[in-house]
């Protein structure tokens, strides 16, 4: 196992407000955590913001036609993006051949894949339910490294009834850990989306990051998830959890439809000094725009804004 590189009050400076509350954990009589930032304003490091777009975006050419995974790497170049998230849903196979082609065509295009993305989820109440989704998560790893990618994102999943958020989150650790000490050898990063269920909020998040505990494991960050509870709105989750970042994903609103203020996502990330990509994952907006002309608009604020936040 690997060793505790983490200090414990470097992590206790990274969470936010609450962050452990009501996850097990007893530190001293306090039960409340100032939000801090784990860099000053005055910090000296730079922050390295990508553009890219995730195969998610063109889900309903991907799914129904007429676009491929090799459409989409082409796409990439056609936007300028720096990367693409390779979303598993829309491989067409796994078969010898297939991963590779795609990578050679990544790199013939000076594509750079952010990572890939599979649907694997961690929470399932019967021991051998969760035992088959690890062996998922292992068979993901070795797609993403045979497409020559350093990132797979994986989800928690949701609560299920008569289960425990402690109990849930017992079983992500552990499967989070045996995940990653499968990963490490091959150099690939496990991102945990915060998403819809058990890790919708940065207190669970950065608990299963500090107990997990492996330089392998991050939080493949969506601004648009988090829900804002009584000392934590939503930009604050996000700002806690950024140290921890992977690929981010980006949307203009939030799960509850209301807007985004992006630059002011952006200016927390260029505050941490971040590196990393700000992934497109496009939703049709109020007015159902399709992905072939939303998307290119989309990468156009995400650009604006990484030129702007970033050293590149």
């Amino acid at each position: 196992m690997m060793k505790d590189t983490i200090a414990r009050r470097q992590f206790l400076k990274t969470v936010g407000a609450g962050a452990l509350t009501g996850a097990g954990f007893e530190i001293g009589a306090s039960r409340s955590y100032a939000a801090a930032s784990v860099l000053s304003s005055d910090s000296p490091r730079t922050a390295r913001l990508l553009v890219g777009c995730c195969a998610y975006s063109y889900r309903e050419l991907l799914t129904h036609g007429p676009m491929t995974m090799e459409d989409l790497i082409l796409k990439a170049v056609e936007l300028k993006v720096d990367s693409v998230d390779m979303t598993v849903y829309y491989l067409k196979s796994t078969d010898p051949g297939y991963l590779e082609n795609l990578r050679h065509l990544a790199y013939k295009n000076a594509v750079t894949f952010s990572g890939a993305a599979c649907g694997s989820s961690m929470v399932q109440a019967e021991a051998g339910k969760r035992a088959d989704v690890l062996q998922q998560i292992k068979s993901w790893i070795d797609v993403t490294d045979r497409l020559g990618a350093s990132h797979l994102r994986i989800f928690a999943g949701p609560l299920p009834s008569g289960v425990s958020m402690q109990q849930a989150t017992n079983w992500v650790v552990e499967g989070m850990k045996t995940a990653c000490d499968y990963a490490a050898p091959k150099g690939i990063t496990l991102g945990l989306e915060d998403h819809a269920g058990v890790s919708q909020s940065a207190d669970v998040c950065l608990e299963i990051m500090h107990r997990v505990n492996s330089p392998y494991a991050g939080i493949n960050l969506d601004i648009t998830h988090f829900i804002p509870g009584a000392t934590q709105d939503a930009y604050a989750q996000i700002a806690a959890c950024i140290p921890y970042a992977t690929v981010t994903h980006i949307r203009e609103s939030f799960d509850d439809q209301s807007p985004i203020d992006m630059d002011r996502v952006w200016r927390l990330f260029a505050r941490a000094g971040h590196k990393g990509h700000m992934s497109l994952e496009y939703e049709p907006g109020p007015h159902g725009e399709p992905a072939i002309t939303g998307v290119p608009k989309m990468i156009a604020k995400i650009r604006e804004l990484c030129t702007k936040y970033s050293s590149i």
